[in-house]
């Protein structure tokens, strides 16, 4: 008969994924490692399985009281989303005041800096601005998205407020149904998306993190749910 698993071999939760997933955020944004590797410790978070998965993923940062045994509790502050804070000068993630795709298409994703406003436009193309991995320098960040027959996806974590006043004419500027549940807090960012869409569309979806949706499906979930 098999003993009691050590606390190293327990599974472990969402919750505790989202944890490491900070520490290694804001290792990334004191420049302890660069974004190619922030990407590569991310995806091997939310493909994690037990606690002894997430320690070589943080054993050469400093973990600020981070206890990976420890099971988090469901009002531990790591549950929610934090706006982090400016980088310091040297670390270069890049920043985009704008996106454009004309007959086209443009895609922000992965590590990236956004300031208070974003602004948008596609005029027949598609603009992906994915902001699960962005580093948010405002507690309240405003997305200005303009289409005129094309499309803008805005995608967000499950930490992040949601607030869309967009108009479309003629066109659809809505929320669309969450791919994954939201876990907000009174800490959590504030992502505004404002706009019209003139024969377009503009959508806003939560999502799961890059790398967790690959993770549930190989444990039997079925894809969209």
């Amino acid at each position: 008969m098999e003993g009691t698993p050590g606390p190293h071999e327990m599974r472990i939760s969402d919750a505790d994924r989202h944890k490491v997933a900070e520490v290694l955020r804001e290792a990334a944004g004191e420049g302890r490692i660069d974004f190619d590797e922030l990407d590569e410790r991310l995806e091997a978070t939310y493909a994690a399985k037990v606690y002894a998965d997430l320690v070589p993923i943080t054993v050469d940062l400093p973990t600020k009281g981070l206890d990976l045994p420890r099971p988090l509790q469901a009002d531990d502050p790591a549950r929610r989303s934090t706006p982090a804070a400016s980088l310091p000068a040297g670390v270069n993630a890049p920043t985009h005041k704008s996106s454009l795709a004309i007959m086209g298409g443009q895609d922000r994703r992965g590590v990236w800096q956004v300031g208070r406003t974003h602004t948008a436009f596609a005029l027949m193309g598609g603009i992906d601005i994915d902001l699960r991995q962005a580093i948010l320098t405002e507690h309240e960040t405003t997305i200005i998205a303009n289409t005129v027959m094309g499309g803008i996806d805005v995608i967000v974590n499950a930490f992040t407020v949601v607030i869309v006043e967009g108009l479309g004419i003629m066109g659809d500027f809505s929320q669309g149904r969450d791919r994954t549940e939201a876990q907000l807090g009174p800490d959590s960012p504030i992502v505004r998306v404002k706009g019209f869409a003139l024969m377009g569309g503009v959508t806003v979806v939560r999502k799961p993190m890059p790398g967790e949706g690959r993770r549930r499906r190989g444990h039997g979930e079925l894809p969209g749910h």
